[in-house]
């Protein structure tokens, strides 16, 4: 409710950009709304599935494998995409990125070892 009312906002994330994805559950088919930071790069957008750096993939992460056509909101759009898991070279060097504008990003990388953290790529449709 708060990232509504407020154009893409949540008090807890500060200014850092955030997205809710639309994902239909990998075993119970129902839609769930994630709400995440993301990484934003000109027109492009990026998910990590940190899990606050668990050893274990977050649940989201097997609902994008199995169903990568979603719903974003990102600001005050609502648009449909395709998220794309990023190869791990790609993946890692965008989650650096992410670490150094939120540096516990950086945090989750190493507690999440030696489990690697998945990287998407959010496409618009």
């Amino acid at each position: 409710a708060e990232f509504r009312a407020s154009g893409g906002k949540a008090a807890q994330f500060g200014d850092n950009p955030l997205v809710i994805l639309h994902t239909i559950g990998a075993k119970s088919g129902e839609v769930r709304e994630i709400p995440l930071v993301t990484l934003v790069e000109g027109d492009d957008l990026y998910v990590f599935a940190s899990k606050g750096g668990a050893p274990t993939n977050p649940d989201w992460y097997y609902n994008l494998k199995t169903n990568p056509e979603i719903t974003v909101e990102y600001g005050t759009e609502t648009f449909t995409a395709t998220v794309t898991e990023l190869p791990e070279d790609v993946g890692q060097a965008k989650l650096r990125a992410q670490a150094e504008l939120m540096p516990q990003f950086g945090e989750y990388i190493t507690s999440a070892a030696p489990r690697v953290i998945p990287a998407f790529h959010i496409a618009r449709a």
